[in-house]
């Protein structure tokens, strides 16, 4: 049993107070897992005062419920803070966080940084909700869930993963997802809420397909711009997925997206199949998964540079690694 796993669940015990955060531009693993520990706590533990404390929300993810109103600064002095999926601290929504007495970071990202007096870190899951699920079904003696809890947890499960896609995807990720379904989830719903597309991101489908560019060594990529995202009525969350367009370029392992940011700053996800494209992404102010990072650039001539780098490092991996597809 992972001793650290146990260290949260002690640090749990000792506290009558517990605020949960997570990293700003929530995704469904950060909202899920938030939420998904935040219901287990109140269900175990009715007499402790337990609160989700994020200063951002995702649109994608509202149809998962409303976040706790955000708390005075006197209020974080006695509570134990719990930071999920969050590798750097610089990514913590709410930044009062550190006012809290003390800090648990639970998180499955690369380690980069280490901010809190117990952390469990396992950068092998798939996601933040697979570990979530798996303290619930280490501790299901102690521990209690309902449907609403694992329909949070499953949520994240299911997109970080990319249904259940991606590398890190174990048999111990079917195994804990199968054991939230028993417990009752409306697949059909979530799905729909997951899945199901307005009109107008079809028409900017269609459009990253028509202006994304491909490297001679096989970056494909596509820049979104502030002017773009207001054609197509897009929130920056409807801008990121553009990442997802280009998933499935035969001949293109790597691919980037760059959105521009109201405050001129752009945000650059990175993808790939096979290649490691976190350690670029760290060059760039990021970080993330082997194969799934982000990253932030101030100006096309850093776009430029991200790309360029992104195709040498493919065309050196090509050299070594033949049949790339």
């Amino acid at each position: 049993m992972n001793q650290n796993m146990v260290a949260v669940l002690e640090k749990i015990k000792q506290y009558d107070k517990i605020f949960i955060f997570r990293h700003s531009r929530p995704d469904g693993d950060a909202t899920g897992s938030t939420k998904g520990l935040a219901r287990i706590l109140k269900l175990t533990y009715p007499e402790k005062e337990i609160r989700l404390q994020n200063t951002d929300f995702s649109d994608y993810m509202s149809f998962l419920g409303v976040e706790d109103e955000l708390q005075p600064d006197e209020a974080y002095a006695d509570a134990l803070g719990i930071v999920i999926d969050t590798a750097t601290a610089d990514r913590i929504s709410n930044k009062k966080y550190s006012l809290c007495r003390e800090i648990v970071k639970i998180d499955h990202h690369i380690p980069v940084e280490s901010y809190g007096s117990v952390e469990w870190v396992e950068e092998l899951r798939s996601s933040a909700c697979e570990m979530i699920a798996h303290f619930y079904d280490t501790f299901r003696d102690e521990l209690k869930i309902d449907s609403e809890a694992a329909t949070y947890i499953y949520t994240g499960m299911v997109t970080d993963s990319g249904r259940f896609r991606f590398r890190d995807v174990s048999g111990n990720t079917l195994r804990l997802a199968g054991m939230l379904l028993d417990i009752g989830i409306d697949t059909e719903n979530l799905y729909a809420n997951l899945y199901l597309k307005e009109f107008h991101t079809f028409r900017f489908e269609s459009f990253v397909h028509e202006k994304m560019k491909i490297t001679d060594s096989g970056v494909a990529w596509v820049y979104i711009s502030k002017g773009t995202q207001k054609k197509f009525g897009l929130s920056n969350e409807d801008a990121s997925a553009s990442v997802s367009y280009m998933d499935s370029i035969k001949g293109a392992p790597i691919w980037l997206a760059f959105i521009e940011n109201k405050d001129g700053s752009i945000r650059v996800r990175l993808r790939s199949r096979f290649i490691t494209v976190s350690e670029l992404a760290n060059k760039y102010r990021g970080g993330g998964h082997a194969c799934a990072a982000g990253a932030t650039v101030y100006s096309k001539k850093e776009v430029k540079q991200l790309v360029a780098e992104a195709d040498e490092m493919l065309r050196e991996y090509k050299k070594t690694h033949g049949g790339l597809i």
